[in-house]
């Protein structure tokens, strides 16, 4: 098949002349057709000089191993554990594998991505929003992911999420632009904030109007003691929680308030303040300030790695973040 080596959408020849990210989604009913176009991606790949990371599920990569053979430039992922709990862990996985294959001296890495959209509305939310994020949070990372979506399996969610989030699509026929693709600002524009139920619900710690910031830190952690809950999981829901406080005593403006639920397997924070909050639909999927860590603006970033689910909002009143952690 002649889909992975014309030219691509921007104009440029071959794998290699591509130094940012693309963005492919395929669409299949049949391991037949998945294998038919995903193992003449891996296969031009690597006599291109790429990388290659499957990260599917089991059937899948298995179908696809049997079909690529057992060349170790061919990465075999637990689709599972490739796409985590977290898209924003995930986004960050996928840079350092990126920049760890081109340290070795691969041209680029090509992935063949299958992500479990969850069963809650709260994930399915979360990884549509990846899909879309990604086109913008990987632009520059030297990355050609295949994303796989199995029609008889997927929802119809996913389905239109995948059809509104990938500039490609690719079939037998070959690769093409993607007349339903939706630019990503306008997409996530579109999405709901999940409603988290907790939240109707009279909290375990409510805080006014934060000035103590240590001893408003001895509370929460009291109060997450008291659920039971892994320590290691409830030692990240309080940085997370430390980071966007301090955040919002920083940028935001005052008054500082903080919400805090607890139920059996959950965690729920609301830090609101009287600021305008953040107007860019990509903030914490990446440092706020690119590579240069030195600056700062890790806060959200790193408590959408830190946290299950993070929610912002905005309203006439200000602005607010969400958290959210649960566990079996």
């Amino acid at each position: 098949m002649g889909a992975w080596t014309r030219e691509d959408s921007d104009g440029a020849a071959g794998s290699a002349a591509v130094s940012g990210f693309v963005h492919d989604g395929l669409f299949f009913d049949s391991p037949d057709e998945l294998v038919g176009v995903a193992a003449p991606f891996v296969l031009d790949g690597l006599a291109a000089g790429d990388a290659v990371a499957i990260a599917v599920s089991s059937q899948n990569s298995g179908h696809l191993r049997k079909a690529v053979g057992d060349d170790p430039r061919v990465v075999i992922l637990d689709g599972g554990g490739s796409y985590h709990s977290r898209a924003a862990a995930t986004i960050a996985g996928w840079r350092r594998l990126a920049a760890q294959r081109s340290a070795e001296g691969f041209g680029r890495l090509r992935v063949i991505g299958e992500v479990d959209f969850g069963s809650t509305a709260a994930e399915q939310l979360e990884w549509q929003r990846y899909e879309a994020v990604i086109n913008h949070a990987l632009a520059v990372t030297p990355l050609w992911g295949l994303c796989v979506f199995d029609t008889r399996r997927c929802a119809e969610p996913v389905l239109s999420c995948a059809r509104h989030t990938h500039p490609q699509l690719v079939d037998a026929g070959g690769r093409r632009a993607n007349p339903a693709f939706v630019d990503p600002v306008r997409y996530l524009g579109a999405l709901p904030v999940p409603v988290e139920p907790l939240e109707a619900t009279a909290p375990r710690l409510v805080a006014g109007d934060v000035s103590d910031f240590v001893g408003l830190r001895h509370s929460v952690q009291a109060r997450l003691a008291e659920t039971g809950g892994p320590a290691d999981l409830l030692e990240d829901f309080v940085l997370a929680v430390d980071e966007m406080t301090s955040n919002a005593l920083r940028h935001g403006a005052p008054p500082v308030e903080l919400s805090l639920w607890t139920a059996p397997g959950t965690v729920v924070c609301t830090i609101r303040d009287a600021g305008a909050g953040w107007a860019d639909p990509f903030a914490g999927y990446g440092p706020a300030h690119g590579e240069d860590l030195s600056r700062g603006g890790m806060g959200l970033w790193l408590a959408r790695q830190l946290c299950d689910h993070v929610a912002l909002r905005r309203d006439e009143h200000g602005a607010s973040v969400r958290l959210t952690t649960r566990w079996a």
